[in-house]
Order: C-alpha cells, then structure tokens, then sequence
C-alpha cells in the first residue's frame, strides 16, 4: 500500500491542511517550530478574552495554508511558478514567526533585545546551515531580495496572508466576529503584473472590509486596555528582576541569560549564544518565573507577581494627547504612598505609554488595483480611504489601586 505523501491537520478555521512531506514536514517537525507550540499568539490577551489561547503553531500552519491556496490560485491563472518557488514560499511563511519570544510582542525589547524579525532571520539561516543549504530561496523570499517580489508580498505586505489568517484566527478564538474577512475572494482575485501583486477591481470592497477588520481588531483586541495594563506590569516587574541579583534562585534556568547574563555576552555580537538561550524559553518559563516571584523577599516583585497571577490589574487611564507632569506626579506621589515605595520605583509603575496605530500607510508598498477603465492604479486612487491612513495616537497611564 502506497504510503500518503502529505500530513493532513485538522484546523479550526480551514478545516484540512495538507502539507506535502519532505522539507516541510521535516521543518515543522523541528524543535524551532515546535517551540511555537508554546507561545500564546495574543500574549496576554487571555486576560480579556478566555479563549485567545491559540498559539504561534497554529498561526503559522494557518498562513502555510493560505499562501499555499494563493500559488494554487494564481498558477491555475496562468502565472509561471516553479516548484522550488512554491516550496520556498511555504517554507518562508512556515517560519516567519519563529523569532517570536514568550507571549509574542509582549516582552519584545524588555527581555528579548533583538526584535522578532531578525530573530527569525537567524534562526532560518541557522536552520540553512542544518539542511545544507535548502532554505537559501525561503530566505530571499523573506528578505524581499527575490526577483519575482509577489512571492515577498504573500510573505510580507499591507495585504498578507500573514494579516489574513492572524484576523481570522483571532476573531475566532476571541469571539469577537467583527474581525473576520472573505479571505477565499480577496486570495481568487490576485493576479501579477510586472513581478508585483495586483488585485482584481471587484476586490476592493472586500480589501476594504478588510481594513476595516483590521483597525477594529486593533482597538478592540491587540490593543484592549486590561491587556495593554498586563503588558506593562509584566514588563515592569522583568526590569526590577534584572535589578535584583537574589532573584538568580527564583528566575527558571532558560532566562539566566536574558536577565543576568546578555550584558556580558551580547546580543547579536555573538548570534551563536543569543539562539542558544532564546531556544529555551516560551511562555511557561514566564508563568514559572510568576509562581516563584511571589515568595521574592522584594516586595514591589511579590506585589506583581500576585497581580498578575490573581487578575488584579492597575487602573488605566487615556488621553488622547499627553498627560501633564503635575498629573503624573500626583499619581505617582499617591503609588509611593500606597504602596511604600521609592520615587525611582513609583516611575517605573505610573508611565506614561503612547499608543499609535494606522490601519494604512499610503506611502508604503501601496495595495494596487487593475481596473478596466484606467490600468493599474493604487487603491488609495480607487476608494476613499483617509479613515483608514490616518494616524490615531493615544496615550495611557497605569495607576496602581490603593490596598
């Protein structure tokens, strides 16, 4: 009996994956991508809405399945695409996320120092060297260095099936249905002019809904002020312990060297110890890190930690321009009073953060449009869409609750 050539998942969202075997089993069965397995897609949102569990694994799988549809799609319309290519996309969307640290963004630059994309750059490379040499196209892909730059566009864009799948999956295990898309009639109406991806004319109602997902998926979820305030105090209570050198007993052993020891090693200086410390953490050290935090003999860290564990979250504030020194001051005087601590720690706790988010940038690597009547044209010329290029900025301050 013939044994089957491609793994079959089940998923939530697209029903059955089929991923053929070879590399890309192989890679997905790797320890870098199994690793995503235990890093929560939505960081902290869980906070707010229970069943944003979901992890980076099932996000990546996900977008493997959509450019897997979008290469299917475009090479029935005629559009030549070779199966090195084809592969090397796959490859390219499987592992853009495996740069990701615990809780994805969350603790992007408080314990990680280097940002997820050049993490997951060299962890391909890394991975390059294991598979000699195989993933060299999957890199120029992901690095935009490819001639045929749709393939980076899938990949990476204002229009994804990055964005694609993480709004689908995340308004389905948020509950929050305002985010979802028609996917499957914005990925059928793709085509290529001139090496680039051109969308069809009666797409642009659904690109449009599509923004609009985005920028409600933004406010709403990504951006949630209880998750936004968990953030923040678990971002501060990893700078007091990288302050605190009788913390070394209670930190889990994988985050030795983001808290206490990339000072003396480096960071991207020495590429070699950075993935050999990174490879061991996810979220469950965080979590671990939390449960010993409440017996710290430093009491600002057990006060943390115990917020976080228990869900007792500080007060936040908005404003729509900054807040004036005399309004921090005065919360911050009433921490130190509260909570009997130090001004160089009631800084720390009452900070001011800037929030800005802008569903489209006009500027950058434009969605274009093939018309009828008038060619190829972007699609800030096809539609009105200053609701979604503008700026929104916002700003918020945590403010601990008195005992």
């Amino acid at each position: 009996m013939p044994t089957n050539p491609v793994k079959i998942i089940n998923d939530p969202i697209y029903g059955f994956i089929m991923v053929p075997k070879g590399i890309l089993t192989d890679l997905m069965d790797h320890p870098w991508f199994q690793r995503l397995r235990r890093i929560k897609q939505l960081g902290l949102s869980h906070f707010v809405y229970p069943g944003a569990v979901h992890t980076r694994f099932q996000h990546a799988l996900g977008a493997f399945h959509l450019i897997t549809k979008s290469l299917e799609a475009l090479k029935l319309k005629g559009y030549k695409i070779t199966p090195e290519e084809m592969e090397a996309a796959q490859i390219a969307i499987l592992l853009h996320d495996v740069g990701h640290g615990p809780f994805s963004h969350v603790l992007e630059h408080s314990l990680v120092p280097v940002d997820h994309e050049n993490l997951t750059l060299l962890i391909m490379q890394d991975l390059n060297k294991e598979f000699n040499g195989a993933l060299e196209l999957a890199i120029q892909i992901f690095q935009k260095k490819y001639p045929k730059y749709f393939l980076s566009q899938l990949v990476s864009s204002q229009l994804d099936v990055d964005r694609m799948d993480y709004l689908n999956r995340d308004s389905f295990f948020t509950g929050v249905a305002e985010g979802t898309i028609g996917y499957d009639r914005i990925l059928n109406m793709m085509g290529i002019d001139n090496e680039r991806l051109v969308f069809e004319e009666k797409a642009v109602l659904s690109i449009e809904s599509y923004l609009s997902a985005r920028r409600l998926m933004y406010w709403q979820v990504y951006m949630h002020k209880t998750s936004l305030m968990a953030e923040h105090m678990l971002q501060v209570l990893l700078s007091l312990c990288k302050l605190e050198a009788e913390m070394v007993p209670l930190a889990p052993k994988g985050l030795h060297y983001f808290l206490y020891e990339k000072k003396q090693k480096g960071n991207l200086e020495d590429p070699a110890s950075l993935l050999n410390a990174f490879k061991n953490i996810d979220d469950n050290d965080i979590e671990m890190l939390l449960k010993n935090c409440i017996h710290s003999a430093d009491k600002l860290i057990a006060y943390l930690a115990n917020c976080l564990l228990s869900r007792k979250f500080f007060k936040i504030i908005y404003n729509q321009s900054n807040f004036s020194n005399e309004l921090i001051t005065q919360y911050r005087e009433q921490t130190e009073t509260s909570l009997l601590i130090s001004k160089t720690h009631s800084s720390k706790l009452v900070y001011e953060n800037p929030l800005e988010f802008q569903a489209y940038n006009p500027f950058e690597d434009e969605i274009m449009i093939q018309t009828k009547s008038s060619g190829i044209i972007k699609l800030s010329e096809a539609i009105t869409i200053d609701h979604f290029t503008k700026k929104e900025l916002k700003y918020f301050l945590g403010i601990p609750k008195e005992n």
